[in-house]
């Protein structure tokens, strides 16, 4: 079993950035994929990005390409999301989660743990 606890989340306004951390419970975090969802009110939860366990290959959503900023510290067993230029459209809860697939995670079925999510609130 591996606990996922994410925070860095709150209010900012539009153009300001955040930085989202999640840290694992399991031993083995360096041998998970990683990824961070996003669910708004009323909407699926969505992709936002992903890293392999060794930290390169990164995938983004369109929405977060250019903006966001993933990336792991597998001696901390942490992941982090560095959230920049943030907009109205990016509030949402957002959820860290990990997978033992090492290549096509962009799927919410793709991964087998998820943490309780922080609340990203952006204002115009």
């Amino acid at each position: 079993q591996v606990q996922l606890v994410e925070s860095g989340g709150g209010s900012v306004q539009s153009g300001g950035s955040l930085k989202l951390s999640c840290a694992a419970s399991t031993q083995t975090f360096n041998t998970y994929t990683m990824g961070w969802f996003r669910q708004a009110p009323a909407r699926e939860r969505e992709f936002v990005a992903a890293i392999p366990w060794g930290g390169g290959d990164t995938s983004y959503a369109d929405s977060a390409k250019g903006r966001f900023t993933i990336s792991r510290d597998n001696t901390k067993k942490t992941v982090y999301l560095q959230m920049d230029s943030l907009k109205p459209e990016d509030t949402a809860v957002y959820y860290c989660a990990a997978s033992v697939r090492a290549t096509m995670v962009l799927r919410r079925s793709d991964y087998d743990w998820w943490g309780q999510g922080t609340q990203v609130t952006v204002s115009s």
